[in-house]
């Protein structure tokens, strides 16, 4: 495969994506930087990384007396759709997760 640029020979490399078991094959020129995804590994990793869980770190706030808190990050709001107001259930599997329903 040529470069479209300079026209010299690509060099096929994996490329890791964070948060994605596969790798993505990629052509890169040595010669002016130039660089494209194959397809078909593309789309792979896209949809590995649709699959994956949102999994972000938050930290457990003090409200008021003995109680503690979350807040909900932006991110997981816009991904559940929910507003304020809305009920949810909370429910405590084990000593290692805590699970919300959200209620419709």
């Amino acid at each position: 495969m040529k470069c479209p640029a300079c026209n010299k020979t690509l060099k096929k490399v994996k490329v890791s994506v964070q948060g994605a078991k596969n790798r993505v094959l990629s052509y890169q020129c040595s010669n002016c930087d130039y660089f494209t995804f194959e397809q078909k590994s593309s789309k792979r990793v896209i949809e590995e990384l649709r699959e994956t869980p949102l999994k972000i770190k938050q930290k457990v706030v003090k409200l008021s007396g003995d109680r503690l808190g979350l807040y909900l990050n932006k991110h997981i709001v816009d991904s559940l759709d929910i507003k304020k107001g809305e009920s949810v259930y909370i429910s405590v599997p084990d000593k290692k997760h805590i699970l919300i329903e959200i209620s419709l």
